[in-house]
């Protein structure tokens, strides 16, 4: 009997596996996260900038150089103060209705307020009106970051398997490092190809613009991404009338059962998040206003030490599946108390070589504790009040110690004409760090590391 005949024409393609389905599920939900993370960062950041070049000139003509350097730092800070309120509304939220809904309504929050900054008219328009409007802004700017940090990094570790939430985090912290590559990518453009007085006039407003951009991401992660598999456990706990599992208020549980967790993980943020701002905010205004040295060659500098940034943040989140949160973050801590004092004598010569020396190396140990902070954050909390425990102990460093940093850097300079105290600051907020790191647990088990080492090909979701 002749067999029947093969279908002329290209092979029939192989249904995917339910394996490989959720392989390129969670790929796509990596590159989606590192995305929103990096264009939310880019707006939040972006304001750091030109409150050092811009914003005084803008909003503040009528002060002094310095006065108005000031002025600008507190309305920076006026981001980071707003931080806390956003992570506490996102978290409790985020614990009651799902992961995704809290990140999509503050991307898009983001988005909007970053665009709006960019229509402001300056103060020799509509005069102190304009300065409250940016701070109105920047307040909205602010709830919108603190709420997204938990939401992201959570979406990527609590999808991830537990032999690399790690690796996985690091998509959502990398995104600061590229927020700042994109923000002063965009600057270096804008200055290169526009005037002084153009620049002043309009041509700031460009890169605030360019926050639209952030409008597809949402609309892809709110059709497109699924919530957690640990919510959606949640959320079955719920269905079956298992209440007692459930929390109805997480905010205010976390705080009562978990206040030493979130004090000690605000700490674990004192020393990165305080050399970071001393890096891409503060001394980009000391090294231009008092050292004389060219805005271009400074921003120059950050754009590569941020690169470099970005591959030791993924490095030492993978490595920490394998061998612990805690150890990297203790290295990177010792290394910035160690680095404080070497850090501004090498600034202070004002030679371009030894200025990027002294941001690289600052970056790298800034950046190895940074890495394994989204998995250790969430997993110091169970999954019921993670959202509002993780959010409440990274927006509190914000508002103690990120947005205050350019400010007390200048005003500690402008009032003892050296940076003795502020190498001391950055030294002081190391050792919180590395105090902090040293009393929390490892989050990261010893059989589930050495299952990490021992296959370290696995998909993220086995």
């Amino acid at each position: 009997m002749t067999a029947p005949l093969e279908p002329v024409g290209p092979a029939t393609e192989k249904a995917p596996t339910p394996g490989q389905e959720r392989s390129r599920g969670h790929r796509r939900l990596l590159a989606a996260g590192l995305v929103g993370s990096s264009i939310e960062w880019y707006d939040f950041f972006l304001y750091g900038t030109a409150a050092a070049l811009v914003f005084p000139k803008v909003f503040f003509p009528d002060s002094s150089a310095l006065m108005g350097t000031l002025l600008s730092f507190s309305t920076f800070w006026a981001g980071f103060v707003a931080r806390p309120l956003g992570g506490v509304l996102a978290g409790h939220f985020g614990d009651k209705y799902g992961r995704k809904p809290a990140v999509v309504v503050c991307l898009l929050a983001m988005g909007l307020a970053t665009f709006l900054i960019g229509c402001l008219p300056g103060a020799k328009s509509i005069g102190v009106a304009a300065p409250i409007l940016l701070v109105a802004m920047r307040f909205v700017q602010g709830m919108a970051c603190g709420g997204q940090w938990g939401g992201i990094v959570l979406l990527l570790t609590e999808s991830a398997s537990p032999k690399k939430r790690g690796f996985a985090g690091t998509f959502g912290q990398m995104g600061v490092p590229l927020g700042v590559i994109l923000g002063n990518l965009v600057f270096l453009v804008a200055t290169s190809t526009l005037s002084n007085e153009a620049f002043l006039s309009w041509g700031w407003r460009v890169p605030f613009f360019c926050s639209a951009l952030l409008f597809p991401v949402v609309l892809y992660i709110q059709t497109k991404v699924e919530d957690t598999p640990e919510f959606h456990a949640l959320q079955e706990e719920v269905a079956s009338k298992r209440a007692e599992q459930v929390v109805a208020a997480p905010l205010s549980e976390a705080i009562r059962l978990h206040w030493r967790k979130i004090l000690l993980g605000c700490g674990l943020l004192a020393a990165t998040n305080t050399s970071f701002y001393i890096s891409i905010a503060g001394v980009l205004s000391y090294g231009t206003h008092e050292l004389g040295m060219k805005r271009n060659d400074i921003l120059s500098v950050s754009l590569v030490a941020s690169m470099i940034g970005c591959a030791v943040i993924l490095w030492s989140g993978a490595r920490s599946d394998r061998v612990g949160r805690r150890p990297l973050i203790l290295f990177g801590g010792i290394g910035l108390v160690v680095w404080a004092f070497p850090y501004f004598w090498l600034v202070d010569t004002a030679k371009l070589p030894l200025f990027a020396v002294a941001i690289t190396v600052g970056t790298i140990f800034q950046s190895m504790t940074y890495g394994p902070l989204a998995a250790f954050m969430g997993e110091l909390f169970e999954p019921r009040l993670r959202y509002s425990g993780a959010s409440l102990a990274y927006q509190l460093a914000a508002i103690t110690v990120s947005g205050g940093t350019p400010f007390i850097m200048t005003a500690l300079i402008a009032n003892t004409g050296t940076t003795v105290l502020v190498s001391a600051y950055l030294a002081l907020m190391g050792l919180v760090t590395v105090f902090s790191a040293w009393v929390l647990r490892e989050t990261n088990p010893a059989e589930v590391r050495a299952e990490a080492t021992a296959v370290p090909g696995e998909h993220l979701y086995s």
